[in-house]
């Protein structure tokens, strides 16, 4: 393992005044990241929070929507490196804001495009990512 990936060990993390946080891997109460992800997040100004020990459900909307990427998108295609990975992220946030009905929410569109709000046209399917990610939609009439 060569020195800029070897992973480093700090108790108390980065602090920023940007107001964006970011949680980090964690192993028992130290917050372990390489050092070139130190320089990423440094040029970047994110402030790394420590999480307190057996809190689980401190990040529960981002843990969800983390477990949808991975079981919806992410377990099922191959990546081959990080534009490829960005490029399926993209589309899955695409999908799932403005293509995908959310159950919690008596399953409407959270935010629908204007084009498609007010059409009487017959209902078609459409696919993303080789049709892994399928939705519906009405064409004009």
């Amino acid at each position: 393992m060569d020195e800029a990936n070897r992973p480093e060990r700090d108790h108390g993390g980065l602090r920023r005044t940007s107001g964006l946080s970011l949680s980090l891997a964690r192993s028992g109460h130290e917050i372990i990241v390489t050092r070139s992800f130190r320089a990423i997040l440094v040029s970047g100004r994110v402030e790394p929070l420590a999480l307190p020990a057996r809190s689980p459900n401190l990040n529960a909307y981002t843990e969800r929507w983390v477990r949808s990427v991975k079981e919806e998108c992410l377990f099922k295609v191959i990546l081959f490196g990080e534009r490829s990975l960005r490029r399926v992220l993209s589309d899955y946030v695409d999908h799932f804001h403005a293509e995908r009905n959310h159950q919690g929410k008596g399953n409407i569109l959270l935010f629908p495009r204007d084009t498609d709000r007010h059409r009487e046209g017959p209902v078609r399917c459409r696919e993303r990512l080789g049709g892994l990610l399928r939705y519906y939609h009405q064409e004009a009439a």
